[in-house]
């Protein structure tokens, strides 16, 4: 079987189909793309989680997700906010990674926007009492009894609102690997200079 796809050796194709990807994942719960690696920190302590992708903005060359405020990642981006995303499809066959410079949104335009469109249930986790990843004596969800369900109100998860983050991820650089059957193709764009390079995979 021959890889006839339109972005195998052109890179207008192969944006075409990188931002293709990122803005169905937006959308689309189902897309391996919705659920990147985000890396970051400093060179003795890097650290990597799962995020969910909340915007593709091909025209600003923006990409975001929400996190709370409490959270050890705002820490690590206030004093190094370069950071990295890896994002890789099995059925596309397509491993994309970006270098990126973060903002973090806290209590602002940006923020209210993304609150306003954000689901009931997915408000949940900035209802808990201690930031993620504080240690606890017992196994916990980190949730008060009252809130530790699906009862709780629209107005109780307004209390949410204030350590509700968005993390704006500016993308400096695309690197693009497709494995395909006939040959690898591995090619980076370089958004700040805006030059486009081969790589051998």
């Amino acid at each position: 079987m021959t890889d006839t796809v339109p972005y195998y050796e052109d890179f207008v194709e192969i944006k075409k189909k990188i931002w293709s990807m990122l803005n169905n994942a937006v959308k689309d719960r189902s897309s391996s793309f919705r659920i990147p690696v985000f890396i970051c920190g400093s060179q003795s302590d890097l650290d990597g989680r799962i995020v969910v992708l909340r915007k593709s903005d091909q025209s600003n060359n923006l990409v975001q997700y929400h996190s709370d405020i409490r959270s050890d990642k705002i820490g690590k981006l206030k004093s190094n906010n370069n950071a990295a995303m890896l994002f890789y499809d099995k059925d596309e066959k397509i491993q994309v990674r970006l270098k990126v410079e973060c903002t973090i949104n806290h209590n602002n335009e940006i923020t209210k926007e993304s609150w306003s469109k954000t689901q009931h249930i997915s408000r949940k986790c900035y209802l808990v009492d201690k930031g993620p990843g504080t240690m606890s004596d017992t196994p916990t969800s980190g949730l008060k009894p009252e809130l530790d369900n699906f009862d709780y109100t629209k107005e109780q998860s307004e209390e949410g609102y204030k350590n509700f983050t968005v993390i704006q991820c500016k993308i400096k650089s695309i690197e693009w690997l497709y494995l395909a059957a006939k040959g690898h193709r591995r090619a980076k764009f370089d958004l700040v200079n805006n030059i486009d390079t081969w790589l051998v995979p």
